[in-house]
């Protein structure tokens, strides 16, 4: 028998080392598998049965065994006709463990690791650990930790597997001793690092962390610098040199950087060339500079922006615009040419739909603004995004387009989504300092079979008030959008146990409502209802203008038929946590003609969110209320007459008034809490009487010891002032968010009782989290704006947690 032996170290040698007499091969065996199944080494193997084998074709077979990295070692040899091929395999990773890791997450570094080949199931390749080590301390170095240290473990384990431990001691980040720059005259260092990320020790590192080095923060801090000179104007900018220093312990960073301003260019002459499909006059309105303007590269950038934006709206979805400005030194001046590449105009071919598992496609495709055959549009497209992103099932939202193969004016939109729980079940308990212990139950579904319904049957009850609730919406009962909703809800409510004046109330209620669009941002709502609320006073413990109020009225029990109309502009893009866009909203309440008391309630609200960098966002909100009785209400005038004798008869020195035409305190404005007013206790701010209808004192006292009772009024302010601020460990603001804010209002009996000066504020800060038992919310707010008599209503911390219906 011949033996033939070739190893992978030995590719290289001489035909020599091969040399046999070539024979044909009437069968091959594979010897040394235990992991690896022959079908698969014979895949790989580029010889046959019947190949006529020799030295350099088994030299070749033997690298692509190699190639596989399945084998540590493989050997040819020739029993016969026979070749026999044994290998030694590699083994299998059976488990692998990484330890230390902070700054950088296991996922990561394991998806990472998968990439090359190194994870769990897979054939295990020393040099690829070895390469994993060296990429694994560049990450780091990468970050500023350069006394960090990686140490792989191999342990050998049975039936030829191992486990790797990845140990990572990671050290602490240097830090930024000294941050020069050097050659800057025109702005000082304050000026041009106000938008660094990179900076020494200050006050603020430790929550900002700007003074750990990092090699990518210090390019993009230098890039920074690039674009605040030529934005002023220095066509001519540039970085010469960037020296980074290291102290021998490792621990402290010094950093120099040399530039040249040199000199300040205006615009000589802006052309445009290339095919501009739309005529020149229009597209010289998106060309943000112009002749006899200082040299702006921002100003440049975005007239690029704004010209590749109008032409993907008309289908041009790959155009491109290249800025190209030549410098004239000597008279400092900058030629700029806008070079227009529209390349082909596309339509829509498909619209494809990934990710909604639960969700029907037609949900989503009734929001899209792309249509299917159609001229591709980004700003269509644009407002797809935002719609499906504000109906609250997606988590997250990615809308990408590809050319179709084979074509160069069809493309295919693909949507992905990330859904998120959209409806619950929910049994637990709750608790808020206004409304005490809730204990509650509910079936709720955004999203009721995927349909884009919504659906949600719920109870609760507290100290003070029961509540069963069923509420139903299909947006879209046509086509075109609009919806329809109904509503049925029974509560049973005793407000002697809260911060309201002293009574009770049995109320039922159902209505209709009608949800109609009228353009992309605008929505009006329409609906009729029908309610019974039984008030209940007890004389001697409710207000007595409460009572007196009862009397002329005429009936315990208050009927209403309820005619609703209300508008909304809503801009915002965002379900949870918007950080750009507003909401303007207005809504009419009117007791129709034939209720018991004929009233009307006007509340109306404009907010917006403002995105002012680094993360932070803007929030500014103003709300008010109004309301107002009309028609004829409560007891003839003769009964009134009546009823005044015998009252101021009863109560000497008393004089009742005529309290037919006021506002119906059941349906007053109420103003403080952890949703309006923070800094108060819910409710207690406004008009508060007392039981026995004399004047409460500057402290809010009565006659009686106790203190005036809250009854709100038919006037209501509000405005809250709010900035949300980024958290560097949470990602998902729509998870948590944490802001400072300022909070002013107040209620008023009405409209003519207002008072500037009256007006209530707090300041404090506040965090809202979406936690699984409900959402939370948290606030440490101090009034700062008040009157002798709210002390008793301050509430520092208020806090609310759990679902209430």
């Amino acid at each position: 028998m011949k033996r033939i032996a070739a190893l992978i170290l030995l590719a290289s040698l001489s035909a020599n080392a091969f040399a046999f007499d070539p024979f044909v091969v009437s069968d091959i065996r594979i010897d040394g598998l235990s992991r690896i199944s022959a079908g698969t080494v014979y895949n790989y193997l580029p010889v046959n049965k019947g190949d006529r084998l020799t030295s350099d074709e088994a030299q070749r077979a033997i690298r692509a065994l190699y190639r596989t990295k399945f084998f540590s070692d493989v050997e040819f040899d020739r029993d016969g006709d026979i070749l026999v091929i044994k290998v030694v395999e590699r083994p299998s990773i059976a488990k692998l463990t990484l330890r230390g890791n902070k700054d950088i997450k296991t996922d990561d570094l394991k998806k990472g690791l998968k990439q090359i080949g190194l994870t769990e199931g897979e054939t295990f390749d020393r040099l690829a650990l070895d390469n994993v080590q060296q990429e694994l301390i560049r990450q780091y170095y990468n970050r500023g930790k350069y006394n960090v240290s990686v140490d792989p473990h191999v342990t050998r384990l049975d039936r030829n597997r191992v486990a790797i431990d990845i140990e990572i001691r990671e050290g602490k980040a240097a830090k930024i001793k000294e941050l020069n720059i050097l050659g800057n005259h025109a702005y000082s260092d304050k000026q041009i690092r106000k938008e660094f990320e990179s900076n020494t020790s200050n006050l603020m590192s430790w929550y900002s962390k700007d003074d750990q080095y990092s090699r990518e923060k210090l390019s993009g801090d230098l890039e920074k610098l690039q674009s605040y000179y030529m934005d002023r104007g220095y066509a001519d900018f540039g970085v010469d040199s960037t020296q980074v220093a290291i102290a021998p312990d490792k621990r402290a960073m010094y950093i120099d950087a040399s530039i040249k301003e040199g000199e300040i260019y205006k615009v000589s002459d802006v052309k445009l060339l290339g095919d501009l499909i739309l005529p020149e006059a229009t597209m010289r309105q998106f060309v943000f500079i112009k002749s006899g303007d200082t040299f702006n590269r921002a100003a440049i950038e975005n007239s690029s922006k704004a010209i590749k934006a109008v032409l993907a709206n008309i289908g041009y979805a790959y155009a491109k615009v290249t800025p190209i400005p030549k410098l004239d030194k000597e008279k400092r001046t900058v030629d700029l040419t806008m070079y227009v590449e529209p390349g082909q105009r596309v339509y829509v071919r498909r619209v494809v739909f990934n990710g909604n598992t639960k969700t029907e496609d037609n949900v989503l495709r009734r929001e899209m603004r792309q249509l299917e055959g159609s001229w591709y549009s980004q700003a269509a497209i644009d407002r797809s995004k935002i719609r499906l992103q504000r109906l609250g099932y997606f988590k997250k939202v990615d809308i990408d387009k590809k050319l179709v193969p084979g074509t160069l004016d069809k493309v295919d939109i693909s949507v992905k989504v990330e859904e998120q729980s959209s409806g619950s079940v929910q049994f637990g308990v709750g608790y808020s300092q206004y409304s005490g212990i809730i204990l509650n139950a509910s079936l709720s579904q955004n999203n009721l079979f995927g349909t884009g319904d919504s659906f949600s049957v719920s109870g609760s009850r507290s100290t003070y008030q029961t509540n069963l609730g069923l509420n139903y919406y299909n947006p879209y009962l046509t086509d075109n959008g609009i919806g329809i909703g109904y509503s049925a809800s029974y509560s049973k409510t005793d407000y002697g146990n809260t911060n309201f004046a002293n009574y009770s109330t049995s109320a039922k209620s159902f209505s209709t409502y009608l949800g109609i669009p009228v353009t992309e941002t605008d929505g009006i709502r329409v609906g009729l209802g029908i309610s019974s609320n039984k008030v209940n006073l007890i004389p001697g413990y409710s207000p007595q203008a409460l009572v007196d109020y009862q009397n002329q009225i005429g009936n315990k029990t208050i009927h209403s038929w309820t005619g609703t109309l209300g508008w909304n502009h809503d801009t915002r893009n965002g379900y949870w946590a918007p950080t750009r866009g507003g909401l303007i909203s207005a809504t009419t309440d009117i007791a129709l003609p034939g209720s018991t008391v004929q009233y009307w309630k006007l509340t109306a609200e404009a907010n917006h969110y403002w995105p002012i960098g680094k993360g932070f966002v803007l929030y500014l909100d103003g709300q008010v209320g109004y309301g107002k009785t009309y028609g004829s209400n409560g007891i003839s005038d003769a009964d009134f007459a009546a009823l005044k004798t015998a009252t101021d008869a009863a109560r000497p020195g008393y004089d009742m008034p005529d309290m037919r035409q006021d506002f119906p305190f059941f349906a007053n404005f109420y103003s403080g809490g952890v949703r309006d007013v923070r800094g108060f206790q819910d409710n207690t701010l406004g008009p508060r009487v007392c039981i026995d209808g004399s004047t409460p004192t500057a402290n809010g006292l009565c006659g009686t010891g106790y203190y005036a009772q809250p009854i709100g009024g038919a006037f209501k302010v509000l405005g809250t002032a709010e900035v949300y601020i980024p958290l560097p460990f949470l990602k998902d603001i729509n998870t948590a968010r944490v802001s400072v804010f300022t909070d002013v209002g107040n209620a008023y009996q009405s409209y003519q009782s207002f008072n500037a000066s009256t007006l209530r504020a707090s300041a404090g800060v506040s965090l809202h989290w979406q936690a699984p038992i409900g959402p939370l919310i948290i606030s440490l707010a101090v009034p700062f704006r008040t009157q002798p008599s709210d002390s008793h209503y301050e509430e520092r911390i208020q806090f609310t947690f759990g679902s209430q219906f």
